[in-house]
């Protein structure tokens, strides 16, 4: 590069490119979202911790998807409602990277969690006798670990193969925060190194949890199927239903986002899919649990009962 090369020391969120009333207007929208999805998350982590009747895997990996949660909105969702009230959309260099880190750190945690919370299942409805000696709280520990350290760390090869990358301009980065994919674009050097290790991670994290998840769900449906009792087969499918419609937003939006070939059409699409992962998805997580889950209710109705009589 020639010596009169100025470099990048912040970016311009592009955003959505509205009328103020608008803004203003989704301002409000959003920041009830959040609200609640920080709210209903930390009830959800709340009754987990002071119910003794939730004191098992299936609720021990769903406290760490609340935290997941709201790490993962609140990664975004401020700078985003920031820059709807301000129409300055920078962000320095530093924090978009950090950005990109956690975001990638609490996406790729929350994709490993969920297909150990399919293995929780499987274990339970496949082999309920064994069920208690396999899920111990050692090897759940073990398993919960993992997952946050492997997110941590495929994030952080991310953010180290980004910052060696240089950037001179341009500057805008069409997306609602740091998505690495726009970020990529703004390059000066070439990106095949940070492209092909995104399909990488997308394979580890996207496509192989789904795959050894649909592995679990098929041993799981076939064993449902064996159940005599129709009471029994409903039970069991209930206890599914919630991770499984969990399971097909988190997945089903980023496979969009993340694995199909990008194109100057889909760019507003995306923005709108990368909302409803980091808005939508936390906020929903809770309340799909809550609302299909009968402990959930009943910890819920306890807590309330025991605040009354206090």
């Amino acid at each position: 590069m020639g010596s009169n090369q100025s470099w990048v020391t912040e970016f311009v969120l592009v955003g959505f490119e509205l009328s103020a009333d608008v803004e203003v207007l989704l301002l409000w929208v959003f920041s009830l979202f959040y609200i609640l999805s920080l709210s209903a998350n930390g009830v959800i982590l709340g009754l987990i911790c002071l119910d003794s009747s939730l004191h098992t895997p299936m609720y021990f990996f769903l406290s760490h998807l609340s935290v997941i949660d709201m790490s993962y909105a609140s990664t975004n969702v401020p700078k985003m409602l920031a820059n709807l009230v301000s129409q300055n959309r920078t962000i320095s260099f530093v924090p978009c990277i950090m950005q990109t880190f956690l975001y990638w750190s609490f996406a790729i945690t929350e994709c490993l969690l969920l297909v150990v919370m399919s293995y929780d299942r499987f274990v339970e409805i496949c082999h309920p006798l064994q069920y208690t000696v396999i899920m111990n709280w050692r090897v759940c520990t073990v398993l919960a670990v993992t997952s946050w350290s492997c997110g941590f760390i495929l994030a952080l090869v991310h953010a180290i193969l980004l910052l060696r990358l240089p950037f001179c301009g341009p500057r805008e980065v069409n997306q609602l925060f740091c998505e690495i994919m726009s970020v990529l674009k703004l390059a000066c050097a070439d990106t095949w190194i940070n492209q092909v290790v995104i399909l990488a991670v997308c394979v580890f994290g996207l496509v192989g949890p789904l795959c050894l998840m649909l592995v679990s769900y098929m041993r799981i449906l076939w064993a449902i199927l064996k159940i005599q009792s129709k009471e029994g087969r409903t039970k069991a499918f209930s206890t599914c239903l919630s991770h499984l419609c969990v399971v097909g937003l988190f997945f089903g939006i980023a496979m969009v986002v993340y694995m199909v070939q990008d194109s100057s059409q889909r760019e507003e699409q995306e923005k709108i899919l990368s909302l409803f992962h980091s808005l939508f998805n936390p906020m929903l997580n809770p309340l799909i649990y809550s609302l299909r889950n009968a402990q959930v209710k009943g910890a819920l109705y306890r807590a309330l009962q025991k605040k009354r009589s206090t």
